[in-house]
């Protein structure tokens, strides 16, 4: 089928309208959760649909991801498995990102870990190697560390408001600087991981979910 004059498709890329419609599906589920989080009569239902939000948002990632390929899917276990492994280390051990303990908030548990925060880590870092595979950073070495810091930001929004909707609790409700030390360098490790699969060029829809993710809990924070 031929295309437009002068319109050159990427194959390896969702359309326009494809990536339109994901990215809607992202601010739409934002700004509802938003909205039901910051009125107290409909944050107890609105805390229960955290882990079907993020449930959600891997959908949507799914989706957007051209090609599907069997490397994308081993990618996505094996920063669900690691991750999962890490928080283990971190609740039981408390090593890694401090003293800390994981309430009701995001949903079922094994071994006192929430299974979604694996599904969790996975978009986190897929959006940042996604947003830093479009700069035009040649090396390495600098998108990861540029990929880590940006997390390591998003997660010193979060925190403050992840104790406050109980999603997880640090000991004396301090947050150590051992916390933001952790995020650098399993960040910085799992984006090195992202780069070593070497995925095609990918559109827009990750980069603008970890952008809608900093709005969202910057104005929860606000909120709250």
């Amino acid at each position: 089928m031929e295309g437009s004059p002068g319109l050159k498709l990427n194959p390896h890329e969702s359309t326009p309208r494809e990536q339109g419609l994901l990215i809607l599906v992202i601010i739409i589920f934002h700004a509802v959760g938003l909205i039901g989080l910051s009125v107290p009569s409909m944050r107890p239902l609105f805390l229960q649909i955290v882990p079907w939000h993020i449930l959600l948002m891997l959908i949507v990632i799914v989706c957007s991801h051209r090609p599907m390929e069997g490397k994308f899917i081993l990618f996505a276990l094996l920063i669900f498995a690691s991750s999962i492994i890490l928080e283990w280390i971190g609740v039981h051990k408390n090593l890694i990102f401090g003293n800390y303990s994981y309430g009701p908030t995001l949903g079922l548990k094994v071994a006192q870990i929430p299974l979604i925060i694996g599904v969790n880590w996975f978009l986190l870092i897929y959006s940042a190697g996604v947003l830093m595979q479009r700069t035009r950073i040649r090396s390495i070495l600098i998108r990861v560390i540029i990929g880590a810091i940006i997390l390591v930001l998003l997660d010193l929004i979060i925190e403050p408001v992840a104790q406050h909707f109980d999603y997880w609790h640090w000991a004396n409700n301090t947050v150590p600087l051992k916390n933001y030390l952790g995020w650098f360098l399993v960040s910085g490790v799992m984006l090195f991981v992202f780069e070593v699969f070497g995925f095609k060029k990918q559109g827009v829809v990750a980069p603008v979910l970890l952008l809608v993710q900093f709005v969202f809990f910057i104005v929860l924070l606000l909120l709250s």
